[in-house]
């Protein structure tokens, strides 16, 4: 029996948020087992932003919002961490509870609402971190204050302080739990958020500033997708991620929890996550990196997202049923599917689907 086996049961007696930062604490903590300290195969290396990245595995923005476990959670295997998001002024968020686990569709219900503690406790706790200063690749997610009418103005504020200490920057206009957020997904007010997001990373970083994503929503339209491509293409973009949580739900979901208000996410969300990565590759031509994110729960789920089009994977709901062994796991399954494929490095599995 692993460690996660042996604590799960202990975990899961908890309320669900209860746990989570129990988990987070552990880790902020060093309390959980180190993972073989053996650097990874070579043939998981990418590079792509700028960096590179010893495997294309990361943990995605949501588990570590105020950047207190990045260092502990990259020993666990990742190649890169989120975290985020963060907002230009601490909240609270939306009243609890808020997160439920789907235990038999090994899912996970949130509406969290950008709870965290500000971008100056963030930047407080990266003080001393230079960006690409070598160590994981570390990614901030930034969003907007609830009440804030000039959303561009809370991520000009979040690029230009947060900035000089990421490796890569995305803007979140994707969360179901902020009302109005995921309207900035239009193809004007997109253009506007970028612009104006972008020019900040300038200001604040100079001649260099970290490469700049979009996370985008599941719950889009083609036409919606199309606008959102043309506007990554326009250059001010290096990236984009697909994608965040769904409003959805799938038929058949534990009634017990289906009917609650929030993004679902988790092995329900795959599918759907992955045909908007491929229909995102597919409009931007293989031009434009992307991080793909939704439903990963094995080195199959996680080939398939490359396949369709992503060049790096993230992951954090399977954590919570699979526990932190799980990313071992993906890499070796992984190196089986490129052995199986004939391919020699994890890069040229990237849209493989398309060609």
């Amino acid at each position: 029996m692993d460690f996660y086996s042996a604590i799960k049961t202990v975990l899961w007696r908890l309320e669900p948020e209860r746990a989570h930062h129990l988990a987070l604490w552990a880790l902020t903590h060093n309390l959980t087992p180190a993972v073989a300290a053996e650097p990874d195969d070579p043939r998981l290396r990418v590079a792509v932003l700028g960096r590179l990245f010893a495997n294309p595995i990361g943990l995605a923005a949501g588990f570590d919002k105020d950047a207190r476990a990045w260092r502990q959670a990259a020993r666990l295997g990742f190649g890169f961490v989120e975290v985020g998001s963060v907002t230009p002024r601490p909240q609270s968020g939306n009243p609890r509870p808020r997160l439920f686990r789907l235990e038999r569709d090994h899912a996970v219900i949130n509406r969290m609402g950008f709870n965290n503690e500000g971008v100056e406790a963030m930047a407080g706790r990266l003080a001393a971190r230079q960006a690409g200063a070598g160590g994981v690749v570390l990614g901030i997610n930034i969003g907007k204050n609830k009440e804030t009418l000039d959303a561009a103005a809370d991520y000009e504020i979040g690029a230009r302080r947060l900035g000089p200490f990421a490796d890569y920057m995305v803007i979140n206009v994707s969360s179901p739990n902020t009302p109005g957020l995921r309207a900035l997904q239009g193809k004007a007010p997109l253009a506007e958020l970028i612009a104006r997001t972008h020019r900040a990373l300038g200001e604040s970083c100079g001649p260099n500033p970290p490469p700049l994503l979009l996370k985008i929503a599941p719950d889009l339209t083609e036409a919606d997708l199309a606008d959102i491509a043309a506007v990554a293409l326009e250059g001010m973009l290096a990236g984009l991620i697909a994608t965040n949580t769904t409003i959805a739900r799938l038929p058949g979901l534990d009634p017990r929890h289906a009917s609650q208000a929030g993004g679902l996410s988790g092995r329900p969300l795959f599918a759907p996550s992955t045909a908007i990565l491929s229909a995102l590759y597919r409009l931007t031509q293989g031009k434009l990196p992307i991080i793909g994110v939704g439903g990963i729960a094995s080195g199959a789920d996680a080939y398939a997202k490359i396949r369709a089009g992503a060049t790096l994977v993230q992951l954090y709901s399977a954590l919570v049923f699979e526990g932190p062994g799980l990313i071992q796991r993906i890499k070796r399954e992984l190196l089986q599917c490129l052995e199986r494929d004939g391919l020699g490095a994890i890069g040229e599995a990237v849209g493989l689907d398309h060609r």
